[in-house]
């Protein structure tokens, strides 16, 4: 059996060409593909449907509801990975859709390989591995289940996120360059943006540190990268 099948992948895309296009190298791949195009029925499906999708494809320029909009609102609610599919490939604007919860963005005119290949990326990086749970410090996170605590606290981490602090976690007090990071985490070229690697990691401090501007455990190792401390209990 295809397990593929049992995975849902929601297209948001105005251009209904682009639109077809797209389900179907989707479909090709073995997903199930359920197509919309505009952005106020995008939050409906992703939101609001019995069986939500595993993983979105999400243009920008949408009536009703532009996708930074349909982005923001969806991330606000579910940690589903969210891929920008956009003509918009400034550095600024990938930037903004990082700290509005994007996972990742494929720049028009685009690859179906390429699109395919992010797509089964981050839904390996979501599907829950078989790996034991990890605990430093006041941090417990499950790869199994996808759920981290803080002092006993749950925490909603984006897929991203999850993965950024379980590599941390798995190699304690080893410097990592933002290279070597989007390599080990993302395992897929993120087009040389490296400062996506900054966005996430301030994020994530937000989240896990009890003081996000002295940071206990992801520490910046000036001119290095990063490097996750244990830190003291």
């Amino acid at each position: 059996m295809n397990m593929k099948m049992n995975q849902k992948i929601l297209v948001v895309e105005d251009e209904e060409r682009i639109a077809r296009w797209v389900q179907t190298y989707v479909e090709n791949a073995g997903y199930e593909c359920i197509v919309t195009h505009n952005g106020r029925e995008a939050i409906d499906l992703a939101l609001g449907m019995p069986d939500t999708p595993d993983l979105i494809v999400l243009d920008l320029m949408l009536p009703e509801v532009d996708g930074w909009t349909v982005c923001e609102t969806i991330r606000a609610q579910s940690d589903v990975p969210i891929i920008i599919l956009t003509a918009r490939g400034a550095e600024s604007d990938i930037i903004h859709g990082l700290k509005i919860g994007a996972d990742d963005f494929v720049k028009k005119p685009f690859s179906p390989a390429e699109l395919v290949a992010r797509i089964e990326a981050n839904l390996r990086r979501t599907s829950g591995k078989a790996d034991e749970p990890l605990t430093t410090g006041n941090i417990a996170l499950d790869p199994r289940t996808r759920e981290c605590h803080v002092a006993g606290v749950p925490v909603t981490l984006t897929a991203n996120q999850f993965d950024l602090l379980a590599f941390f976690m798995q190699h304690p007090n080893q410097v990592f360059s933002r290279e070597q990071l989007i390599d080990g985490v993302f395992g897929i070229d993120y087009d040389s943006y490296e400062r996506a690697i900054d966005i996430h990691i301030r994020r994530l401090r937000t989240k896990i540190e009890p003081d996000p501007s002295n940071p206990r455990y992801v520490q910046t190792v000036f001119g290095a990268g990063y490097r996750f401390s244990p830190g003291e209990d």
